[in-house]
């Protein structure tokens, strides 16, 4: 509750913001913030822990549902990661200017709360605990666990449609994925608008080219 009334206010004050913002927004006396975390800066590392973790982008791509077409459930899960990685560019990114990220100070560790991914029985193996090692964000094995938590979650979206697929559902989720956080990136001035996420979907599933006497 703490942290969820938090990131919005993290993102937009930066670590200017205060516990007694924080405690008005959650609907509880400052004091109980401190019951539950040592001082300020821990409440900012559990937000960036709960920017740059997976756990809640996963239970949004598992709420798509698998009757739709494939082009319609990846659309969805292209704006529930794009989502995601906004969020945590805001939150990162506004305690960064405002120090709270400096070089060798410390941060989470990254881990996303559990091994992998949550299945769409909503099970998972879960770590819930933080070593102490701070960062502006998660070390790059933790980074690699993201990926391929975010990679599962896309394949089951793809697997009802294996035989279909030219590649392997894995393969065409890290093609997604590679597509999608490109897009993401903020173009160079003067570049052409990033792909929209149904251009997106269009090229992975179909390719660039057009088809012989059609005009897409």
């Amino acid at each position: 509750m703490v942290v969820a009334a938090a990131l919005p206010l993290v993102a937009e004050y930066g670590a200017a913001v205060t516990t007694s913002q924080i405690a008005r927004a959650a609907g509880i006396g400052e004091a109980t913030i401190f019951r539950a975390f040592k001082d300020k800066d821990e409440v900012l590392d559990a937000c960036v822990a709960e920017a740059v973790g997976t756990d809640h982008v996963l239970r949004e791509l598992a709420t798509i549902s698998l009757d739709e077409p494939l082009d319609v459930r990846l659309t969805e899960a292209a704006e529930a990661l794009r989502a995601h990685m906004e969020r945590m560019g805001t939150v990162v990114g506004a305690l960064h200017a405002s120090g709270h990220l400096r070089p060798g100070r410390g941060g989470p560790d990254g881990r996303e709360g559990h091994d992998g991914r949550e299945g769409r029985d909503g099970r998972g193996d879960r770590d819930e605990g933080r070593d102490g090692q701070h960062g502006a964000g998660p070390p790059p094995d933790a980074r690699a666990q993201s990926f391929l938590a975010l990679r599962d979650g896309v394949v089951e979206l793809i697997e009802p449609d294996r035989d279909a697929c030219r590649l392997s559902p894995e393969k065409v989720a890290t093609a997604f994925l590679g597509l999608l956080f490109t897009r993401l990136h903020t173009p160079a001035p003067g570049a052409e608008a990033p792909l929209s996420p149904e251009e997106l979907i269009a090229v992975l599933l179909h390719g660039s080219l057009k088809h012989p006497g059609s005009d897409r």
